[in-house]
């Protein structure tokens, strides 16, 4: 979970990217979490090879403030800034679509730090989507869960602060062959309404919960407004419903975050 170079500059703005199955959005931000202009927000083309999103997130920078640094959060296994496996982009026209062969074969393995880093010219941290929403909430105390609900689940751990390891929570299976990505995804939310689907969140929270013993779990994501009351209230106090906001707020946090897990590791 790196960048094509370990920069924290004193000035300047950062270029903070959420990429989601449905749509991309981006703003820029000063040091203090700041956006400097309105997001802008497109439709995520389909077909999306590595390129295209290359292509798209450039577009969008020219139409904002020029930035020194960028974060990019996009769905998927994310390592070192390397695409290990993507799942909405590697379909034929988005979400629920047939999977293309080509596109999974043009994803896996894809260096999209190095690359977005050459098209924007300046280093750019790319991690899982769900990373940088967590990296602009959580407190740094002690074991914390972030689930973001939009196409589908999104997750990732911190540790006292520092960003563990991903993983893709999102493809256990929950029930028979039903993974937690389709079990509360929103083609799922749109079949059973509002009120049964945070039904399904409940139940999602207190399988998950004996799994990870988090002090602090966090929702956020598009759809986490959509829970109703009596289920957030049933979710106790150790559980937090955040902004859908994050997920460009992060974008400067998640380079502090991973410095310092790249320092502790180096001192293992």
């Amino acid at each position: 979970m790196t960048a094509s170079s370990p920069a924290r500059p004193a000035e300047g703005l950062t270029l903070a990217v959420d990429c989601g199955g449905g749509g991309i959005k981006a703003s820029v931000l000063d040091a203090a979490g700041t956006m400097h202009a309105p997001a802008i927000r497109v439709p995520t083309p389909y077909p999306l090879p590595p390129e295209r999103l290359v292509e798209t997130v450039v577009q969008i920078a020219e139409g904002l403030p020029r930035a020194v640094r960028a974060t990019v959060g996009m769905p998927g296994m994310i390592r070192h800034g390397v695409v290990i496996a993507t799942p909405h982009y590697v379909t034929r026209s988005g979400p629920r679509s047939p999977v293309d062969p080509e596109l999974v074969l043009a994803w896996a393995g894809t260096d999209m730090a190095s690359t977005l880093s050459a098209a924007l010219g300046y280093p750019t941290l790319v991690l899982n989507d769900a990373e940088v929403h967590g990296a602009g909430v959580v407190s740094g105390s002690g074991l914390e869960l972030v689930l973001t609900l939009g196409t589908g689940l999104g997750s990732a751990l911190f540790d006292g602060g520092l960003l563990a390891p991903h993983l893709e929570l999102s493809h256990a299976p929950v029930r028979k062959s039903t993974t937690y990505d389709a079990y509360l995804g929103e083609h799922q939310r749109l079949l059973l309404g509002d009120a049964a689907w945070s039904r399904r969140v409940r139940r999602a929270v207190d399988g998950l919960r004996p799994v990870v013993h988090w002090d602090r779990l966090y929702i956020g994501g598009g759809n986490s407004r959509r829970i109703r009351p009596a289920v957030l209230e049933a979710l106790g106090d150790d559980v937090v419903i955040v902004p859908n906001s994050a997920g460009i707020v992060g974008g400067v946090r998640a380079w502090e975050l991973t410095t310092a897990s790249r320092e502790v590791d180096g001192d293992r």
